[in-house]
Formats: C-alpha cells, structure tokens, sequence
C-alpha cells in the first residue's frame, strides 16, 4: 500500500503513545522493518475503552438500516482494493499474494453479509396466560465489545467479528497481533472513511497481557471476543468470571482428516493439499492428523508426497510462491522440534523438508507416516505444512482416533458412501465437518468449536446473537 497508517486509531483520531515507545513490524520473509507502531500505557487502553463506551451510547441509536448501508460500503471500499490490501498482508503475514487476495474478499463479504443482517434483528410478542398482558422480547447490543485477532489471517479474523459488533449496533476495540497490527490499522481507516463515526471503531497496540488484563477487568468491556491459543483462552474465562463478561472464544484445534477405503483417493489428496497447506500451514483449522484406511494408505500416501513435492517455497510476493515463510523463528523451530520428535519416536519420514537458502522459516512439505496417538505431532498443534499420517482398520476405530483430542474445532471425512459419511460426521466431536470438502470457511456458515477449541459461532445468521442480550418486557395493561 502507498499509504499504511502506523499510529492507533482512536476515538476517530491517529495517536501514539505518550511515551513515545513503540515496536518494529516486520515482513516474515525479508526480516524488512514495515513501519514501528505505538506501545501504549495501560492509562491509554483505558482512554480507549472510555472512549469506545460513550461512542456506544450513540451508535445504538443509529437506525439498522443506517448501519447496514455503512457495512455495505466497507464491503465495496474492500473490494476495490483487494490489491492494496493483499499486498500489506503478504508484507507483515508471508502469506502468498494468491490467498492475500482471497482474504480480502472473504473479508469484504462479511461486511456485506452483515449488512443484511443489521435489518433482520427481530424479537418477539410472546402470548401471556391473561388478556391484558402482553410478552415482548428485545434484541439489544451487548455494549462495547474489545477483540484479540491472531496474526494468521489479519483482515479476515477481525473482519467476521468487527461486522457482527457493527451490525448489532456494539462499539469495538481491536487489539490485532504485534506481528500483524498494520493490516488493522489499514482497515481502520477504510472504516472511517466508509462512515463509522468516530469511536465506534478502535485499533490500539501494545503488551498483549497488559492490554488484555484491561479488556478483561473494565466493567465498560461487556464482550471479549478472541481467536488464538487454548491456553490464552482459558486465562481469559478465569479473568471474565469478576466482571461477567459475555465471551467468544475460537481456540486451538488439531484437525482429523479420515479417508476411508471407498473415498476418491486423487479428489482427497486435492483436499488435503489445500486444508494442510493453505498458508503454510498456519490455520486454526489446517489439517493436523491424516487417518487413512489401511487399504489405500500406501496409494493415498504416496500421491499426497508427489503433490506436496510440486509445491513451490518461496517469498509471499512472488507469483510463483505456493507456500510462504512461517511467520517467526520460534514457529519454525516448533515444526522443526515436531518433525525431529516423531522421528525419535519411531515414525517414518518418506519426504523430509529441504533446506532453503531463503532461511529456517521457509520450510516445505514434509510427509510423515506411522505416526501413533503416543506421539508429540499427534498430540500438538503442528501449525506448519507437515503431514504426518496414521492408519486405521473400522469405522469405530477412525471414529475412536479423531476424537482422542481434547480439542474439537473442525474435522474432515472422505467417503464414497454418503451413508457412512454422515454417520461419522454426526459422532465426531467437533464444531465444524467438512465432507468431501476442506474448504468450510464460509460467510453463510456458523464458524466455531466445541469442547477446548472455544464456544460462541462467527458468521452466518447465528453470529450475530453472540453480540446481542435479550430484554424481556412484561407489560399489563390497566
């Protein structure tokens, strides 16, 4: 982008900090300083939030339709600068500028989306047990809502909540990754020129734990919405049990991929290239333990190595690149420490990653077979574009071994028989299935996980519910 905004965005104005701290943004694949962004001081935060409460009072009162036009005209604003934005996030992200552009459009219509449902939040006129009495129910925002975005997809986790805040008539604050903060900022911007008044929308920056112990105490933030690890997320059910906050929470996941005998082994390898590698592996629903029925296993695997050996390593913003940098040391050495575990532990490793001269962050596909429920990869989110592959011989088993997780966000199944693939579907224990299909991501639908992947649903016409209360009214008539 010509123009990237690098101070915060509040209460409609561009500050830094009074201390004049900042710290570096830089591009994943070049090490590049992309701009120094303000660390703000706890007084500051809280002037965020006091800010955003009293922008709340009034943006509650602005009539749906009048919403919706404004999250219309986000949508269209995005959309004719996909390039604009890809860009910037190819730059702070890694990701290749294919799936940046993706992004950007998957974001802009989570504007566009809510800005039909801002006109369809309706209550109700329940019958009473006498004559004179009438039930009414209402549909009120929450209040201010504060948002902890993750750095794996920048416009678009902040996106499908920030839209949902907007449409219900909530203000916001936005609190984006310190790896990834300019991709809001941006967006911040693009807000306030598509006519969010000023308040309603807030980017600020700084300590995460600081920041986020704020969110969490202030009795002005009704709602805290966060996509990011299991472990943060249970820090914040603790620290929302003072104030009672009403919470959504997108947490980890470690995503099955079951492929049973009768599935169509060249359709399911496409899946799995696109649900284990899209964005080098760094999604909360990226495919984290291939089952495969023993009697493809050996044709499912060595298909999946030919793919996954055709794809192409390199920098985000080159149009050959397929799979990007990961996007810090300390994740590469993660995916490392995995690989180099399950090898200790007795797995085989038909296609080893490849040094690259670009550095340690640009690793590629790797495939690791006879991986075990014991072992580190089986158990831990990978985040990285290694497959590791075990086998199974029944259904019961295939169902028993993809649900031995803790968490339960999303799980996919390859079959032929409908039959079969509906019933597994229906006894695993997570929040989304894709059937046949790894591309599940989808305004129309409601995203989010159950047990330790988090509670609460984003997109769809359930999304918008989590920022909402109900009011019940009991009117007698004299």
């Amino acid at each position: 982008m010509k123009h990237v905004p690098s101070k915060n965005w509040i209460n409609g104005e561009w500050r830094g900090a009074s201390s004049g701290e900042t710290f570096p943004v830089t591009n994943p694949a070049s090490d590049e300083v992309l701009a120094r962004v303000p660390a703000l001081s706890p007084h500051e935060v809280d002037e965020a939030i006091t800010s955003a409460q009293v922008a709340f009072l009034s943006w509650r009162e602005v009539p749906a339709r009048k919403r919706s036009d404004i999250l219309l005209a986000i949508s269209q604003a995005l959309l004719a600068r996909v390039e604009d934005f890809a860009e910037l996030i190819t730059a702070e992200q890694g990701k290749p500028l294919s799936e940046a552009r993706g992004e950007v459009v998957y974001s802009a219509n989570y504007f566009r989306w809510y800005s039909e449902e801002a006109v369809r939040v309706n209550g109700d006129i329940i019958p009473a047990d006498t004559p004179n009495k009438r039930i009414f129910v209402l549909k009120q925002p929450v209040g201010v809502v504060a948002a902890i975005t993750p750095w794996n997809f920048p416009v678009a986790m902040l996106a499908r909540k920030l839209g949902a805040a907007l449409a219900a008539g909530c203000a916001f604050i936005a609190k984006p990754a310190p790896e990834t903060p300019l991709s809001a900022l941006a967006l911040a911007e693009l807000c306030a020129h598509a006519g969010v008044p000023a308040g309603v929308f807030n980017v600020i920056t700084g300590d995460a734990e600081m920041i986020g112990s704020h969110f969490m105490s202030s009795p002005l933030v009704r709602k805290v919405t966060f996509t990011g690890s299991t472990e943060v997320g249970k820090i914040l059910i603790r620290q929302s049990a003072d104030t009672v906050k009403k919470l959504t929470l997108e947490l980890g996941g470690n995503a099955p991929f079951v492929v049973f005998g009768d599935a169509d082994i060249e359709h399911a390898v496409e899946g799995a290239i696109f649900g284990k590698y899209r964005n080098a592996g760094q999604t909360c629903i990226c495919v984290n333990r291939f089952l495969v029925h023993d009697s493809i296993a050996h044709a499912f695997t060595e298909r999946l190595i030919a793919r996954s050996k055709e794809l192409v390593v390199g920098d985000g913003s080159e149009a050959s690149t397929q799979i990007g940098p990961l996007i810090t040391d300390e994740a590469a050495a993660k995916v490392t420490r995995l690989i180099d575990s399950a090898r200790r532990e007795g797995a085989s490793i038909p296609l080893e990653p490849t040094p690259n001269t670009r550095g340690k962050r640009f690793i590629s596909p790797s495939v690791i077979t006879h991986v075990t429920p014991s072992m580190s990869i089986w158990k831990e989110e990978i985040f990285g574009p290694v497959s590791a592959i075990a086998t199974f011989a029944t259904d019961d088993e295939a169902i028993s071994l993809a649900n031995s997780t803790p968490h339960g966000l999303a799980a996919y199944v390859y079959s032929n028989n409908l039959s079969r693939a509906l019933k597994v579907s229906e006894q695993l224990e997570y929040g989304m299935v894709g059937v046949n299909d790894t591309a599940i991501s989808s305004v129309q639908a409601p995203f989010g996980g159950i047990k330790e992947s988090g509670f609460g649903r984003e997109g769809s016409k359930y999304g918008i519910d989590d920022y909402l209360v109900l009011k019940y009214l009991s009117v007698t008539m004299p």
